[in-house]
């Protein structure tokens, strides 16, 4: 596995104020202090609300949280509609100092395994840097079957980060793919434990732009190699999750920043705060667990 994309990962959220705009120094504010606990950032993503913005908003969204990255690595997600616009923003991705750019398959239509197959050879051949796809089927409408992850890892693909929150399909890419350094990213927390104990060289965990100290933990623990240790981490991990998948996981990820008395800014719309009362709840919730 390659060992320059290894560890705890948040896929970062994006800061923006109350007008919507893009909040720059709330954004350096939750960088900085993510970089003190993970090994490296996911931005423009799904949690980065990357859908909900506009290219030029993308780009200079990854500029910042590259500026600010310190030591840690940074893969921006570039996954659009369109390969044209996936292509631009790898570009721009590279040329800001990005070690590696991911991508979701192109969204709303339903595409071939052959069209996929292209559009991803399209990222591949536009870059000098690492491409990753990003396996998405709840949000993309388009899974990428082991044959095609296997034909693309032939091609140059540098690794997956799965999010189909299936443990049997991460296992079947893992027997797809044979190619030496290929990065097999998990791409959520729920699944943790053994998706690295099967060979996923990281984890992009949504918990992790919340609670990077604790995941950060869990990885550590992880990597001590007592199997029953482990376990219990990643049960503590899911009652920490579970937490935050009471609501929009989007709108609870700002808000349980906040309540760790930080600015993390503001959901853009059409997503909105929590209400206060269940604001709340889950401050009551967390503070149990011994996380606030």
């Amino acid at each position: 596995m390659d060992k320059k994309f290894t560890g705890i990962i948040p896929p970062v959220i994006t800061s923006f104020d109350k007008n919507g705009n893009f909040d720059e120094k709330a954004q350096r504010g939750l960088i900085r202090f993510l970089a003190e606990h993970v090994d490296g950032f996911y931005p423009c993503g799904t949690y980065g609300s990357g859908p909900l913005m506009t290219t030029d908003e993308r780009k200079r969204v990854a500029e910042v949280v590259i500026e600010e990255k310190g030591k840690r690595f940074v893969i921006v997600h570039v996954g659009s509609a369109t390969t044209r616009e996936s292509v631009e923003l790898a570009k721009h991705a590279q040329s800001a100092g990005a070690e590696g750019v991911g991508a979701i398959p192109p969204f709303y239509f339903d595409y071939t395994q052959e069209q996929l197959i292209d559009h991803y050879k399209a990222l591949i051949d536009a870059v000098d840097i690492p491409v990753f796809l990003y396996n998405n089927p709840g949000l993309s409408g388009n899974p990428i079957v082991p044959e095609t992850l296997m034909t693309l890892a032939d091609y140059g693909l540098a690794g997956v980060k799965d999010s189909a929150f299936d443990l049997v399909n991460f296992y079947n890419y893992l027997l797809a793919v044979k190619k030496p350094n290929f990065a097999f990213i998990v791409g959520t927390e729920a699944i943790a434990a053994s998706a690295l104990d099967a060979g996923a060289c990281g984890v992009i965990a949504g918990l992790a732009n919340c609670f990077p100290e604790f995941m950060a933990e869990f990885y550590q623990i992880w990597k001590q190699g007592d199997p029953k240790k482990s376990a219990e981490m990643q049960l503590k991990v899911m009652q920490a999750r579970s937490i935050l998948k009471l609501g929009q996981t989007l709108a609870m990820t700002y808000a349980v920043l906040r309540m760790r008395g930080l600015n993390p800014g503001y959901p853009r719309r059409p997503f909105t705060e929590i209400s206060s009362e269940f604001y709340d709840r889950i401050e009551k919730e967390y503070k149990q667990l011994g996380l606030l």
